[in-house]
């Protein structure tokens, strides 16, 4: 096993997600030490605080990948100018129980892909506010507000010539940063 596991949340339930196509190519960027889980979001019921007692077996199974994870990696879409609300939910609930935030202390980096000119700016200016007040040190330099258009991707659905210096550069600082804020 990779010394450093990171758990993937993908911002997006769509099938042919732009994101969920970043999250996987972006990952074949990394070093071998460094593996790769897409934490899966879209089965947990709405938080209700009244449930944090008795959490559902998805919300206890959220809890358990993120928990096994040294570092966290958000690739999110921007939807009507911030994040979409399966990933607030997804917050909510690993964050709950009072006392008890999964994400707490886990290095996050943050991208996002989208066909609009600002990419996911806003979405992950609101990401980072969360984060921020759940104490996640999340990565600040670059910013990597990705404009999904042709030639992003390559035939293989890897990161496509046009991209793949800034995305290697983000993905090398990302590295960095889970080194330097993770316990292994």
């Amino acid at each position: 096993m990779a010394p450093y596991q990171i758990a993937v949340i993908v911002g997006s339930l769509r099938r042919d997600s732009f994101n969920r196509k970043l999250a996987l190519a972006i990952t074949k960027l990394a070093p071998l030490n460094f593996s790769f889980k897409q934490v899966q979001i879209g089965d947990l019921p709405l938080y209700n605080q009244d449930d944090d007692a008795h959490q559902a077996e998805s919300v206890v199974r959220l809890k358990a990948d993120l928990a096994a994870s040294q570092g966290l990696l958000f690739v999110t879409p921007e939807y009507n100018r911030s994040m979409p609300g399966v990933l607030k939910n997804a917050i909510d609930h690993a964050s709950r129980p009072y006392g008890q935030n999964a994400w707490a202390g886990k290095p996050a980096g943050l991208l996002g892909a989208s066909v609009g000119a600002i990419g996911t700016a806003l979405a992950q200016q609101h990401l980072r506010n969360v984060l921020a007040y759940l104490d996640v040190p999340t990565l600040g330099q670059p910013e990597a507000f990705i404009h999904a258009k042709e030639g992003l991707f390559d035939e293989a659905g890897d990161i496509g010539a046009g991209s793949q210096k800034f995305l290697q550069n983000w993905m090398d600082l990302y590295v960095a940063w889970v080194k330097k804020h993770s316990a292994v």
